[in-house]
C-alpha cells in the first residue's frame, strides 16, 4: 500500500489555452477526484467597459486566434440590438452567414485532423512523438494534405468577407462593411464540389471509427446529460447564425424551447467553484446539480429537428440512429458530429455563393437607439453569448461572455473523472499513456481555454515561499 498522492497533467496539450488536470490517488491507487482547473486570467469582461460600441466587435476577437469571428459576430449582433436593428439587408445577413459557415468549417478541420486524428488514427496511447500532425501526414499524405487545403479554403472565405483571415472588420453594427466581388465568389465556386467531397470522406473517417470502437466510444467520458443550443425559429432546424434556445434532457424531453436568446439569463445561472477562474453554468429550473447541460456539435444533433442541407440531414439521421433517435452522450462522437457541421456549412457556402444577394450594395441598417444587446451564436465550440450594456456616449458599461467551453465546464470534468476512475485506478503504474486517455476526452470537446477565462471568478491568489530545505516557510492567500 502507497501514499495518498496527486498526478498532475500539466499543461493540457493540443488545445487552445492554458489548463491542467490534477488526479488524487488514495492509498490504494484508486482515483478519488479528478478536475479540469483552467490556470490563466484574461480579464476581457472587466478591460472591455468603457470602449466605445463600435470598437467592441474587433476588440473582443483578441480573446482567442483560433474562434476571433466567432466572437466578432456575437458581438456585432449585441451592437445590432443596441443600433436598434432587429434585421439586416439580405446582403449583411448573408456575408455574416458566409464568414460564420466559413469559420465553422476551417475551425472544426483544424481540429478534427491536426489536434484529434493523432490520437484516433495511431491510437490513444501511442507514444507521444507519434501523435502529432506531422506524423499524419508523414504517414497519410494525401490526408494531410486535404486537411491543409480544407482550412485554407475556410480562411480564405473569412478574409473575403471579414478582410482579414484573423481579427478581421467585416462586421458592423447594423450590418457588414463590403459585399463579396463576382471574382472571389467565382474563386470559391471554382472548387467547391472537390472541397464537399473531401469533406464526405473526412465525415466517413469520423463515422467509421465511431462505429468500429463502438464499445470504447460508449463507455469513454460518456453519461447522460442536458442538452443546449440554438434552432431555427420557424421549425426547429439546426441554424448556426441565428434562432432560439431549445434546452433538451437526457431523454430528450423539452425542458424549455423557442425561448428568445435575449432571455437567456432568465433560463440559466452561472456558478463559480474555488479552484478554476471558468464559471459553471446551469439551468435555472434544474439547479446547479440537476441543471448543467452541455452545447457543441453532439448537443447540437441532439437539438436539432434536423438539418436543412441534404447530405449533412442524412449524415444526421445516420448518426440519430445509432441512438434510436434520442440524444446520443458519447462524448467521442462529438468528432462525428463535428464533420457533419463541416458538410452542412460547405452545403451552405455553395448555396450563398450561388445567391446574387452576396453581390447587393445595401449594407447597414439603421434604426431607434437602445441601451442593451444581447448577440448569441452557435459558435465551433457551441453556443456563445455576448451582453452589452452602453451609456450615453456610447460607451461600454456591462459586459457578460458566456462562452462554449464555460457552458461545457461540468461536462468536462465529469469526462476527466470518468476516464481517470477507468483508466488510471488501480494501477501501479501510471504511464503517459494513460495519462493522454484523459487529454482525450478533454480535446472531444475541442476547448478554448483562453476565451473561457475572460470573466473574473473566485479562484484566490496564493504565493507560497519555501526553504532552501524544500520546507514552506510562509504562504499568502488573497481573494481576487
Amino acid at each position: 500500500m502507497t501514499e495518498p498522492r496527486m498526478i498532475e497533467i500539466s499543461p493540457v496539450t493540443r488545445v487552445e489555452g492554458h489548463g491542467k488536470v490534477t488526479i488524487h490517488l488514495d492509498a490504494e491507487n484508486r482515483v478519488e477526484e479528478a478536475r479540469l482547473h483552467i490556470v490563466e486570467f484574461r480579464g476581457f469582461e472587466r478591460f472591455i467597459r468603457g470602449r466605445l460600441m463600435w470598437e467592441v466587435p474587433v476588440i473582443v476577437q483578441r480573446l482567442c486566434g483560433i474562434c476571433p469571428v466567432s466572437h466578432h459576430i456575437a458581438a456585432a449582433k449585441a451592437m445590432d440590438m443596441i443600433a436598434g436593428v432587429d434585421q439586416l439587408t439580405p446582403t449583411a445577413e448573408k456575408m455574416r452567414r458566409l464568414m460564420h459557415y466559413g469559420q465553422v468549417m476551417q475551425s472544426h478541420v483544424l481540429h478534427f485532423f491536426h489536434l484529434a486524428a493523432p490520437d484516433l488514427l495511431f491510437g490513444f496511447g501511442a507514444p507521444a512523438e507519434k501523435r502529432n500532425i506531422f506524423e499524419v501526414i508523414r504517414e497519410k499524405p494525401e490526408l494531410g494534405k486535404r486537411a491543409v487545403l480544407m482550412r485554407k479554403y475556410g480562411q480564405e472565405i473569412i478574409e473575403a468577407t471579414a478582410g482579414k483571415k484573423i481579427h478581421g472588420t467585416g462586421a458592423i453594427p447594423g450590418g457588414i462593411n463590403a459585399n463579396l466581388p463576382l471574382e472571389k465568389r467565382d474563386h470559391f465556386l471554382s472548387t467547391i464540389d472537390e472541397m464537399i467531397a473531401w469533406v464526405q470522406d473526412a465525415l466517413k473517417l469520423a463515422r467509421d471509427y465511431t462505429l468500429e470502437h463502438a464499445e470504447l466510444v460508449a463507455g469513454f467520458g460518456s453519461f447522460p446529460s442536458n442538452y443546449l443550443s440554438l434552432v431555427r425559429e420557424s421549425d426547429g432546424a439546426l441554424d448556426l447564425y441565428h434562432g432560439n434556445l431549445r434546452a433538451l434532457n437526457s431523454s430528450g424531453d423539452e425542458i424549455f424551447d423557442q425561448v428568445p436568446y435575449s432571455r437567456y439569463h432568465e433560463m440559466i445561472v452561472e456558478d463559480v467553484r474555488s479552484w478554476s477562474y471558468m464559471k459553471f453554468p446551469f439551468i435555472t429550473a434544474l439547479g446547479p446539480d440537476a441543471g448543467w447541460y452541455r452545447v457543441g456539435p453532439l448537443a447540437r444533433m441532439n437539438t436539432a429537428s434536423f438539418i436543412d442541407t441534404p447530405l449533412a440531414n442524412a449524415a444526421h439521421q445516420d448518426l440519430r440512429a445509432v441512438s434510436n433517435g434520442g440524444p446520443n452522450h458519447s462524448t467521442l462522437a462529438n468528432h462525428w458530429a463535428r464533420m457533419i457541421e463541416v458538410l452542412h456549412c460547405m452545403e451552405k457556402i455553395r448555396d450563398l455563393l450561388n445567391d446574387p444577394d452576396l453581390q447587393g450594395t445595401d449594407l447597414v441598417a439603421s434604426g431607434d437607439r437602445r441601451e442593451e444587446g444581447i448577440g448569441v451564436i452557435e459558435a465551433p465550440r457551441g453556443n456563445l453569448i455576448h451582453h452589452y450594456r452602453v451609456d450615453e456616449n456610447d460607451q461600454v458599461t456591462y459586459c457578460n461572455l458566456i462562452v462554449s467551453t464555460t457552458h461545457n465546464n461540468e461536462g468536462m470534468n465529469r469526462a476527466v473523472k470518468d476516464v481517470a476512475v477507468k483508466h488510471l485506478s488501480g494501477r501501479d503504474q501510471i504511464t503517459e499513456g494513460m495519462l493522454n486517455h484523459v487529454e482525450v476526452a478533454i480535446r472531444a470537446y475541442d476547448p478554448c481555454l483562453s476565451c473561457a477565462t475572460h470573466a473574473l471568478g473566485q479562484m484566490p491568489l496564493k504565493v507560497e515561499l519555501f526553504g532552501a530545505d524544500g520546507s514552506l516557510v510562509d504562504s499568502r492567500t488573497q481573494s481576487i
